[in-house]
């Protein structure tokens, strides 16, 4: 892996962890605005708790050296949790200010997993 793939690999997982960990602890607290925003989206305040554990433990999963299996389940439950926020976004008509954060998330995602070093992917 080259020196400029490893610093893009390290600088999009080290963000898209900071989002994750964030958002899923703002989640995982019920944090009143978050709260408000989930139950306008049409989702049930209690998933909030299932969506900040899985962040939080996907952050863990991702930063952990091994495991390329379970990883990839990570990198998965990321983008469809993220692919799901943007749509849920677009859908009621929010602006850009709301719809931006899923899609760097989103980005954050796809750079970290397509740029991961060869240990961290599963063998074919």
């Amino acid at each position: 892996m080259s020196k400029r793939n490893r610093i893009i690999y390290w600088i999009a997982t080290l963000w898209l962890s900071l989002g994750m960990v964030s958002t899923g602890l703002v989640q995982l607290l019920h944090v009143e605005d978050e709260v408000v925003n989930i139950t306008r989206l049409g989702y049930p305040a209690y998933i909030l708790t299932i969506l900040g554990i899985w962040k939080l433990l996907g952050v863990v999963a991702v930063l952990v050296p091994r495991y390329p299996i379970v990883k990839e389940w990570a990198y998965a439950g990321f983008f469809f949790a993220m692919s799901g926020a943007l749509f849920s976004r677009v859908v009621v008509g929010d602006g850009m200010g709301e719809v931006f954060p899923p899609i760097l998330l989103l980005v954050l995602t796809v750079l970290s997993w397509y740029f991961r070093p060869e240990g961290r992917r599963v063998r074919g």
